[in-house]
C-alpha cells in the first residue's frame, strides 16, 4: 500500500505542470472554424523538410491554417516565430515562403527568427514586437502549453489548433508524450520569468504591417 502510495505522489507530483497549463488554457482554445478575432496570429516553427525550403507536415499545418484565419478576416498580420538558424533550416524564412505560396500578401508576415522555444516566442513577441492581443497556432497536443506561457507573460492570447493532415498518429503521440514532460520546463521559465535567450530592441514591424494592411 505505501509503495502505490507514493507511486500516486509521484505521479500527482509530475502531472502537476501538466495540469497548469490545462487548467490555465481552457477557455481559450478553440478549433480553426469557431476561432475569435485578433490584429495578431502568432505561429510557432518547427522543424521544415529535408531539403531546407519547405515545411514539414507539423509546420505546414499551422502555416495553412494562419493563412485561412487571414483569409476569413479573423487575423490581418501573420507574426512568424522560430529559429532562424535551426538543425533543419530557416524556420522563419521557409514559413514566410511557403505563406506568401497559400497567396497571403507578404506585407502581412512578419518574420522573429530569434523565437527558439515556445517561451521565446511568447516573450519576444510582447518585448519586441509590441503585441499584446493576438491568436497563437500549433497543434493541439501543444496548444495548451502555449496558450498558459503567452497568457502568464502578459499577452491576452487564444489559441487556435493547426490542421495536420499529413502526421502520421504515431508522430503526433510522440510528441504528446514529448509536450507532457516539456510542461515542467515551461512551469519552471514561467515561475523565474526567465529572459528570452536573445535579447533584441524593440522592433515596429508588426506595427508597420498592421498600419498597412
Amino acid at each position: 500500500m505505501r509503495l502505490a502510495a507514493a507511486g500516486v505522489v509521484v505521479l500527482l507530483l509530475v502531472s502537476a505542470p501538466w495540469l497548469w497549463t490545462k487548467i490555465a488554457a481552457y477557455g481559450h482554445v478553440y478549433g480553426e472554424a469557431d476561432a475569435p478575432a485578433a490584429d495578431v496570429v502568432i505561429v510557432l516553427g518547427t522543424e521544415v523538410a529535408a531539403d531546407r525550403r519547405r515545411p514539414a507536415e507539423r509546420l505546414a499545418g499551422r502555416l495553412e491554417t494562419a493563412a485561412a484565419l487571414v483569409r476569413d478576416g479573423r487575423a490581418r498580420v501573420i507574426l512568424v516565430s522560430g529559429d532562424g538558424g535551426g538543425a533543419s533550416g530557416d524556420e522563419p524564412a521557409v514559413m514566410t515562403s511557403y505563406l506568401t505560396g497559400l497567396g497571403v500578401d507578404p506585407r502581412r508576415v512578419v518574420g522573429d527568427p530569434s523565437g527558439l522555444d515556445t517561451y521565446d516566442s511568447c516573450a519576444r513577441a510582447r518585448e519586441v514586437y509590441g503585441v499584446t492581443r493576438a491568436l497563437i497556432v500549433t497543434q493541439s497536443y501543444h496548444l495548451s502549453r502555449a496558450v498558459t506561457l503567452c497568457r502568464r507573460l502578459g499577452l491576452d492570447v487564444d489559441g487556435v489548433a493547426a490542421r495536420c493532415a499529413g502526421c502520421a498518429a504515431t508522430l503526433l503521440a510522440e510528441k504528446a508524450v514529448r509536450d507532457y514532460f516539456a510542461s515542467g520546463k515551461a512551469a519552471w521559465d514561467a515561475a523565474w520569468r526567465r529572459p528570452p535567450a536573445v535579447r533584441s530592441p524593440a522592433d515596429p514591424a508588426v506595427q508597420d504591417a498592421l498600419r498597412d494592411s
